[in-house]
Parts: C-alpha cells; sequence; structure tokens
C-alpha cells in the first residue's frame, strides 16, 4: 500500500488541477490576498483560543467534541501560538525587514518574553540571561528541549501567511525566527507547514496542499514519514479518523508517556495533517477533529485553522456568522501595545505580504498582484549530527576560554559552556581558579539551574 500512497501524493504535488506545467507568475487581486491573509489570522485565533480547552486532555484516547462553531465573542487574547508571532511581525513591519537580525530578536526577547512561555521557547529565553543568542539558543547540545519540541510549528504560520504562493520564502522567514528555540527535525516542520500555508492561497484541495509541504522537507527527515503513514492511513480509511489517530498514537508514542509524547512534533504534526485531511477543507470541521486528535491541541488547531482560514478567507467566514469581537487583548507581552486589535495584526501581516512580493519579483498593478511563484523545495537541510557536535566546540571555545576571565555573566556563560560541551573536567584540571569562580557565577542563574534539572 505504501507505493500507491507515495505515488498518489507526490502526483497530486506534480500537476495543476489541469495537469498544465507551472507557470512563473500567478495573479490574485489585492482584495481578495488581504481577504485569505485575515481569515488565515482569524483561523489561527479560533484553533488557538477555541483549542485551549481540550490542550494535553486528550493523550491515551481521542477527545469526544462532537460539534464546534468557531467564535471569539470577547475577542482574542495573547497566547503562545500566536504573540511571539505578533512580536514579530509587528517588528517587521515597523522596520521594513524581514529577517531580523539575531541580536534584535534577542533583544525583542529580553524585553518580552518572560511570561507563559514554555519548554524550548523557555529554555530559550533563559540562555539569554547568560549572553547567549540565537541561534544558539536554539541548539540542541545547549537547549535540550530544541530536539523536538513544537515551537517550530506553533510559531511559523504567520510567516506563510505573508509569503503567498511562495512556499520556499515562507519556509526561509519561519525558520530564521523558529531557530531561536529549536533545531535538527522541528525545523523540517517549520517548512512544512509554512509552505502549506503559502501553497493554499493558490489550492484548494488539502491533499495538494499537503503534498507541497511534504516537497519542502528534507528527504532524510524523520517528518516527511510521518506525512506519508498519515496519507496511507487516511486512504485505507477514509470514514474513520479514529482508525489513524490510534495507528499515530500506537507508532510514534515512543517515551513512556514523558513530554516528547505530548508536545513532541511526531504525534503533533501527524495530528494536524490527519485533521486536513479527515476535515477536508471545512473550517469547523477541520479543528474539530484537531481538538480531537489530542495532545497539544490548541497549537495543532491554530495550524489547521490558518490553512483552512486561507483557503476560504475572511469574508466567506464571517458569512457562516462566526464572530470575532475586534480585539487582541495583551496579557503577557510587556513592551508591546496594549490596545492592539485583530484587524491591526492583520493589517501588519498584509503590509509584510505586500513588501515580500515585490522584494521576490512580484508587482502591483491595478489593485492585482502578480507573485512570482514558487515551487515547494527543502531550503535547509538537516544538520548532520543533529546536535551540530562537529562544528560547536569550534564556534563555542573561544567564547568559553575568553569569557572564564570576563564579566560575571561571560564567567556563567562560559560555565555553561563548558558543561554543554562536556570541557568541564579540562577546565576544572587546566585552569581550576576560573573554573570554580565561573561555576559560583552560573550558580547565580538559579533560572538557568531550574531549567537543566526540568529538562
Amino acid at each position: 500500500m505504501r507505493p500507491l500512497c507515495l505515488l498518489l501524493l507526490l502526483g497530486s504535488a506534480c500537476a495543476g488541477p489541469t495537469g498544465a506545467p507551472p507557470v512563473d507568475r500567478v495573479e490574485i487581486p489585492a482584495s481578495v490576498l488581504e481577504d485569505k491573509i485575515r481569515g488565515g489570522l482569524l483561523g489561527q485565533l479560533f484553533g488557538n483560543l477555541n483549542g485551549l480547552p481540550h490542550e494535553f486532555k486528550y493523550i491515551g484516547e481521542p477527545g469526544k467534541v462532537e460539534s464546534y462553531v468557531p467564535a471569539l465573542p470577547d475577542g482574542a487574547f495573547t497566547d503562545d501560538d500566536t504573540d511571539i508571532e505578533w512580536v514579530y511581525v509587528t517588528e517587521m513591519a515597523k522596520t521594513g525587514t524581514t529577517l531580523l537580525p539575531p541580536a534584535r530578536i534577542a533583544e525583542l526577547w529580553r524585553a518580552n518574553m518572560n511570561s507563559k512561555i514554555w519548554c524550548a521557547n523557555l529554555y530559550a529565553r533563559n540562555l539569554l540571561d547568560l549572553g547567549i543568542e540565537p541561534p544558539l539558543t536554539g541548539r540542541i547540545s545547549l537547549n535540550p528541549w530544541a530536539v523536538f519540541n513544537i515551537s517550530a510549528q506553533f510559531v511559523s504560520e504567520c510567516f506563510g501567511l505573508v509569503a503567498p504562493g511562495m512556499p520556499q520564502t515562507a519556509a526561509r522567514t519561519g525558520i530564521h525566527y523558529t531557530h531561536t528555540a529549536v533545531d535538527g527535525e522541528p525545523i523540517q516542520t517549520t517548512q512544512l507547514f509554512t509552505a502549506m500555508i503559502a501553497t493554499a492561497f493558490f489550492e484548494r484541495d488539502v491533499r495538494k496542499i499537503v503534498a507541497a509541504g511534504r516537497a519542502a522537507v528534507d528527504v532524510e527527515s524523520s517528518v516527511g514519514p510521518v506525512v506519508d503513514d498519515i496519507l496511507c492511513w487516511w486512504l485505507e480509511n477514509p470514514g474513520d479518523w479514529k482508525i489513524t489517530r490510534r495507528r499515530l498514537k500506537e507508532k510514534y508514542s515512543r517515551h513512556g508517556g514523558a513530554m516528547r509524547d505530548r508536545n513532541g512534533y511526531e504525534l503533533n504534526t501527524g495530528s494536524i495533517i490527519g485533521a486536513l485531511l479527515y476535515g477536508q477543507g471545512d473550517v469547523a470541521e477541520s479543528l474539530r477533529l484537531a481538538f480531537n486528535f489530542g495532545w497539544d491541541s490548541d497549537c495543532n488547531a491554530a495550524t489547521v485553522g490558518t490553512i483552512v482560514g486561507v483557503i476560504h478567507g475572511l469574508e466567506a467566514m464571517e458569512a457562516r456568522g462566526w464572530k470575532a469581537k475586534d480585539v487582541y487583548r495583551n496579557t503577557c507581552r510587556d513592551a508591546m501595545p496594549k490596545d492592539e486589535t485583530i484587524t491591526g495584526f492583520g493589517d501588519k501581516l498584509v503590509a509584510c505580504a505586500k513588501r515580500i512580493i515585490l522584494e521576490n519579483g512580484g508587482e502591483l498593478e491595478g489593485g492585482v498582484f502578480r507573485i512570482r511563484r514558487q515551487e515547494p523545495a527543502c531550503v535547509e537541510r538537516l544538520p548532520w549530527p543533529t546536535d551540530r557536535r562537529e562544528e560547536l566546540p569550534a564556534q563555542l571555545e573561544p567564547l568559553m576560554l575568553k569569557g572564564l576571565s570576563g564579566t560575571p555573566q561571560e564567567r556563567a556563560r562560559s560555565a555553561y559552556f563548558a558543561l554543554a560541551l562536556g570541557e568541564q573536567d579540562r577546565l576544572k584540571k587546566d585552569r581550576p581558579k576560573e573554573w570554580d569562580e565561573a561555576l559560583a557565577e552560573l550558580k547565580k542563574f538559579p533560572n538557568v539551574i531550574r531549567e537543566i534539572f526540568n529538562a
């Protein structure tokens, strides 16, 4: 069955609806593009905030949500599934810069990411206190959550929204930001989902959208086989999502119920693909299934909602009576505005999308965008080894040795580098006084020590 499944998947990615060869440019009225961006944002907010009551509720067994009507009668509020991107998008729109410099990303995190973040993101934030900056904050050898955490998925959707029809640009933009907290396989999920979102602007068939995302994943990645499994199980059992969910759990629950079995990329990637395939593009049904597939349900539903929201657009969603009060209440991002609205968030996405289209060879004339279309493709291969153990020592050792005689923060950072690289015994032997002082400084960062213990 597997060869047939893959043939069907790959075949759907290679040809358009009529089997015509790819065209260099695609046209879309500016009003339609804006409607789809705003629909994607609203779908993301519906999935995230309506999904919160279901987060981590369905692990051993699927959920039992029988009916669902999208709604945010009190408006939206900040949550890490959307507000980390909000910080980035606000700065991108303000500065006219698509790829913010790592030093600026670090400043934004220090100013804003001080509560309501978890796992890889929380660990990255604490590394910033040691003076370790992106992308090192997301390296597996330094951030133990980085090897599996789904931050790469739920901090990526907006970068698909600002690169319509340009899956490579979407992926390249997304991984620039998600590298702040993760690396390795999770980065492949950023490429998967940003490519799917970028594709959804011009494709309504969810199987073709999935196939486009699959084409953006490194052939050596373990993310691709997760997608392939879900596709095959869906083809074998198109009328029973619970069978696919059970098989997903049986194959990819590998860690005895530990956190990786709750918010690891394998189970949650499979859940997103499953909800999309069984939901067949219907917004409410796709989100209901995302809740019921379980695990990190709100994160998964946010990604699903973005994709189906782009397919349908804001106007069609509102015509169904699905309303959201125009509020985006800031409850946790310290230096961000307190008076944001969903419309204002959308305005920034639209402005970024316009600039990115033009930066990538597109045109705007007579109220119509002509976008230079891209084929989905992997823009970042998996590092080998995935923890970068062969490249990191050369990069970090000079900083480690220099920092031993530096400021208190630099000494603490040197101690952390040594522990992460397994160099503590050498330093203890060769530079015992400096090592003891560095270790004492590291102990003055209790948040870092706590997160080492938790990880």
